[in-house]
């Protein structure tokens, strides 16, 4: 049950982005930015930073909305499981796989990212700017998954709702709009 009162049809970051629209705006910006904006990363790709962010944060919504995001993106399941399992053979470059560490370092402390983490990125071939977009990206997520499970936001556990909820995020991205979660909303 959440600690504050919540839309019951809304769970997850869902109901607190609604709760405080004034404050989930600059927000919901920023992570359309990141997420849906230009960039030399595929949206697939800032999907899987999401996803291990919000598992190494053990924020089960977050996981699992950003894993289905991430698998409609991809159009397959294996590689979201991959990195969160075994993310030294998951299928994704060495690049990726250089963000991925970066990113979990940054999940945990900004202070655990180091100058070798940074280095085998750029070697593997990332630039500045992935570097610095995955770096934000984890900061983020950082933020939402404490902001969902420091208000105890309803987790469904029905896939479908996770997979629903992926198409809004796929086709609409993040930003605001009337109407956002018509056939979202839990019963």
């Amino acid at each position: 049950m959440p600690y504050i009162p919540l839309d019951e049809k809304l769970p997850g970051i869902t109901g607190l982005l609604n709760y405080r629209k004034d404050t989930a705006l600059p927000i919901r910006q920023l992570t359309h930015i990141l997420l849906r904006g230009k960039s030399t990363l595929t949206e697939g790709e800032r999907e899987l930073i999401a996803t291990i962010v919000s598992y190494g944060n053990e924020c089960r919504f977050c996981t699992a909305a950003h894993t289905a995001a991430a698998d409609h993106l991809l159009g397959e399941t294996e590689t979201s499981e991959a990195i969160k399992s075994d993310l030294a053979n998951a299928p994704v470059s060495d690049k990726m796989k250089a963000l991925l560490t970066i990113a979990s370092a940054v999940q945990v402390s900004g202070k655990n990212v180091t100058a070798e983490m940074i280095q085998k990125a750029k070697h593997q071939g990332a630039t500045d700017l992935e570097i610095h977009d995955s770096v934000l990206i984890s900061a983020l997520f950082s933020l939402y998954n404490r902001y969902v499970d420091g208000l105890a936001s309803v987790t469904p556990t029905d896939p479908a709702f996770y997979d629903r909820l992926a198409t809004i995020l796929v086709n609409s991205g993040y930003l605001p709009s009337e109407n956002r979660y018509a056939g979202l909303a839990t019963k």
